[in-house]
């Protein structure tokens, strides 16, 4: 798809999440994702999808709904700045998103085929920019940053997230 983006494109805090993203072309990645989070998390008992690994922390489907919801916003911030949008676009509270969404409540086979579903929408959008529109840069949450940027988040983001979820969730 595109090039990893340089540390200009974005603020310093999506570094952590750019720097997981592997070498190679992002469409392979974000595509393996699809794969990789189903074989993690499709095993699990909806008991199991409910465990959250302290008090305070999210449960596993609340995870998966925060994967979700972050992707979404992170596609639209995208599609937005790709279509020349300068109007800056506000940032999301992540926790009020997922105390608000009452994830726990819902099938953990169900959040899988929203998260595929919502990763082929984000990957059918990514797959048509042009090069210009990779590189194209507004506002969102009070700072820079670029298309491609965002689609390296939505990457190391769900492997930030997978990580977690392999050695805090499913050590215990």
């Amino acid at each position: 798809m595109t090039r990893r983006p340089e540390s200009s494109e974005h603020a310093p805090y999506y570094g952590k999440y750019i720097a997981l993203v592997p070498d190679g072309d992002l469409a392979v990645t974000l595509n393996r994702q699809i794969d990789s989070t189903g074989a993690l998390l499709s095993p699990l008992s909806e008991q199991q999808a409910n465990y959250a690994y302290a008090p305070g922390k999210w449960s596993l489907k609340e995870v998966l709904g925060h994967l979700i919801d972050s992707e979404r916003v992170f596609a639209y911030r995208a599609l937005r700045i790709a279509r020349n949008d300068k109007t800056p676009l506000p940032g999301f509270e992540q926790d009020d998103y997922v105390a608000a969404a009452k994830f726990n409540a819902r099938s953990l086979s169900g959040l899988l085929d929203e998260f595929v579903m919502v990763r082929k929408a984000s990957m059918e959008l990514f797959k048509n920019f042009t090069e210009e529109e990779w590189q194209r840069r507004g506002t969102a949450n009070q700072t820079e940053i670029t298309v491609r940027s965002l689609g390296y988040i939505i990457a190391g983001h769900e492997l930030h997230h997978m990580d977690i979820v392999r050695n805090r969730y499913l050590k215990h």
